[in-house]
């Protein structure tokens, strides 16, 4: 027979009510802010928008079908590749080589550390603005410094390198801050017992830094992947509606804005955003399965 179970104190009643009592902003945000959108989300992808925006109207799988069907939506996904391949690869190495350099006993290290970091504090709108300054064809700075006549964000063959690079000095501070994180956790004595050794600086680097450092890499490697495939504000900023590379450069996520908040096709726009987070769900699932064999826990 199973024993009756315990009656709670009025002590423990009033734990666990002030338990509730702290946990239940953070679970309404949670439902309010989260997962009624999501949920939302997905059920308006089998809708279509009513007239002047009103009511829905459940279609099926009609927005999945023309979704994957429209070349935009594989040329958009294609521009979102594009721009993560260039922004977590050389954001990543540049960030760990500089973690490297500022993780030792110099002076100004702090300073620099600082200055490396101030891009992710900076308004998105702020950064676009002193960027598109900066490319200019007719006044740009690096047109004038180089002596060129170079269409930087309007060329559609280079104007997705150039958002790229915005990219990758955008999160440069944010990557090294955590790769200096975990330089700190590795102990000294390794190095030490390397030096006795005779192993050189980049011996060491190869062999115990990086092996060491291989969690650390790998969540930002997972997390930045993740950032560079939701990609919006930056292209939205930068590439103005009538510049002619904008269908080069935009994301999956600009396509989703364009039909959902400028076109009012809502259902098709949420349709979009399900086919990104399956997409990315795919990527997570092949980089977990990646983390056994690359990543190593000391």
């Amino acid at each position: 027979m199973k024993e009756p179970k315990a009656k709670m104190s009025a002590a423990a009643k009033n734990e666990a009510a002030w338990a509730w009592a702290f946990i239940a902003p953070t679970m309404l945000g949670l439902i309010i802010l989260n997962f009624y959108p999501a949920v939302n989300t997905v059920y308006q992808s089998f809708c279509k928008t009513g007239d002047f925006g009103k009511g829905n109207t459940f279609v099926g799988l009609a927005n999945y079908s023309a979704a994957l069907s429209a070349g935009e939506t594989w040329h958009s996904l294609w521009n979102t590749i594009k721009y993560a391949i260039i922004e977590v690869p050389f954001g990543v190495v540049i960030a760990l080589i500089l973690a490297v350099f500022l993780n030792k006993k110099l002076k100004g290290t702090s300073a620099f550390r600082t200055i490396f970091f101030l891009p992710m504090v900076c308004a998105p709108a702020a950064v676009a603005m002193v960027w598109k300054w900066l490319y200019n064809q007719q006044f740009g700075l690096l047109n004038n410094i180089f002596h060129t006549n170079i269409a930087w964000i309007s060329d559609p063959k280079l104007a997705w390198i150039s958002i790229g690079v915005i990219g990758v000095w955008s999160v440069i501070g944010y990557n090294m801050v955590l790769f200096i994180s975990g330089l700190q956790e590795i102990p000294g004595d390794y190095y030490e017992a390397a030096a006795i050794d005779g192993a050189t600086g980049i011996r060491q680097f190869l062999h115990i830094t990086v092996p060491l450092l291989s969690p650390t890499t790998f969540f930002i490697v997972q997390t930045r992947l993740i950032g560079a495939l939701t990609v919006f504000d930056l292209m939205f900023m930068v590439m103005d509606k009538t510049n002619v590379a904008l269908q080069n450069t935009q994301s999956i996520v600009y396509l989703f804005y364009t039909y959902a908040f400028t076109n009012g096709n809502k259902g098709y726009g949420a349709t979009l955003v399900v086919i990104l987070v399956a997409f990315i769900m795919i990527v997570t699932v092949i980089m977990q399965r990646a983390e056994k064999k690359f990543v190593f826990y000391n």
